[in-house]
């Protein structure tokens, strides 16, 4: 499958460029890691950013593919329209996952999902259940809301503790507005297995919804973990929100979905932005439907993940096993500094994540970024055996 990538994109940039070429663009834009306050965001030229190994939001360095960008280029004539064409991206999401239209429910990448689910479910003083580390802008726009959060803190082995999240949800079973599960879990890339997501829907109140983030289910290989769509299939209060913004290198232009009970999803519909763009809506039913170059999007990532941790035990640095397009490591020393230094040699790496402040997040990129990774690495940190383990 390596024919489908890299691939050319003078077309679809030729039609981009026809489309905007009206607007004033800047020159500079922003750049900051994931979840990065905005006073600590850095400002780069765009020479600047397009220079550096981009290994700090668990991008797909690929980019769409050619099915995609012939899609969303034939798209562009509705560019200037409103009530346009969507390419049947709802119908196409629902036939693809076995669930009608009214089980789907679009959003502006799955991070709009996860809003949404906070403000309609998280009313009158409601709380979300979740572990710490997590995809944290979930806690902060419940914070933003006023939301309380239990959050838990991750097994020895960086799992999420799923006895201790059911007692969670019990003892504060009339105040919890859901329980949010990411599955495999950002940063650490651990999965919660099929039976464990079973243990917990079994183990709280059935009427307490269950938001399952599977932003990476398409990365993962363990044969323990499954997707938990089926639940929602079987109108339990499950929420399971995707992105193609992952295997489908879709990241900029912003799509994603949920997939529920149509009484859940009408909870959360008044909540939803509608501020999808019509090129991304056809990308999106290309996406689905090129599944040849998922895998080998999958095959390239997960390769050089193995690669790159092994690289990395051998120095004598722990990695946590990871089943996403992107690994944690032990670095036994405060990451923050580290970041900078690798910025500074231009690799970005991931933010830090409390509490663990000694590991550090790296996204998988193209292989001569993990290759400038390497190097950067071995000249930052010095071997783990030497240093004393």
């Amino acid at each position: 499958m390596s024919g489908i990538y890299p691939v050319s994109r003078r077309r679809f940039f030729g039609g981009v460029a026809t489309a905007v070429g009206a607007l004033s663009l800047k020159p500079e834009l922003r750049l900051w890691s994931q979840g990065a306050p905005a006073q600590q965001r850095p400002r780069r030229t765009v020479d600047e950013y397009d220079l550096m190994a981009k290994l700090g939001n668990n991008e797909n360095p690929y980019g769409p593919p050619e099915s995609v960008l012939k899609a969303m280029t034939d798209a562009f004539k509705y560019a200037n329209r409103y009530g346009y064409p969507d390419g049947g991206i709802t119908e196409a999401i629902a036939k693809h996952h076995g669930v009608k239209t009214e089980n789907v429910m679009l959003g502006a990448g799955s991070g709009e999902i996860l809003d949404i689910a906070c403000i309609a479910l998280l009313q009158d003083g409601r709380k979300v259940v979740g572990v710490e580390p997590s995809y944290n802008i979930l806690y902060q726009h419940a914070a933003s809301l006023k939301a309380d959060q239990i959050k838990l803190p991750l097994l020895k082995d960086y799992s999420q503790d799923i006895p201790a999240m059911i007692r969670a949800v019990k003892q504060n079973h009339r105040d919890v507005g859901f329980v949010y599960l990411c599955n495999p879990n950002n940063p650490t890339g651990r999965i919660v297995s099929a039976k464990e997501v079973a243990q917990l829907l079994d183990g709280i109140p059935e009427d307490v919804p269950v938001l399952i983030d599977e932003a990476y289910h398409h990365f993962v290989e363990d044969p323990a973990y499954a997707t938990s769509v089926p639940y929602v299939l079987e109108g339990r209060q499950v929420i399971v929100a995707r992105t193609f913004s992952k295997i489908s290198g879709l990241a900029g232009m912003r799509l994603g979905y949920a997939l529920a009970p149509r009484e859940l999803l009408n909870r959360m519909r008044p909540f939803s932005t509608g501020s999808i763009n019509a090129v991304v809506k056809w990308g999106g039913v290309a996406a689905l439907n090129d599944t040849a170059s998922q895998a080998w999007v999958k095959k390239v990532n997960n390769e050089l993940r193995a690669r790159t941790t092994v690289q990395l035990n051998a120095m004598g640095y722990e990695t946590i096993p990871s089943e996403g397009n992107f690994f944690m490591v032990h670095l036994r020393k405060p990451v923050q500094p580290v970041i900078e230094e690798f910025r500074k040699k231009g690799v970005l790496v991931g933010r830090p994540f409390p509490p663990m402040l000694e590991h550090l997040r790296v996204s998988i990129g193209t292989p001569d970024e993990m290759g400038r990774f390497m190097v950067a690495f071995k000249e930052i940190l010095p071997n783990g055996k030497a240093a004393g383990g």
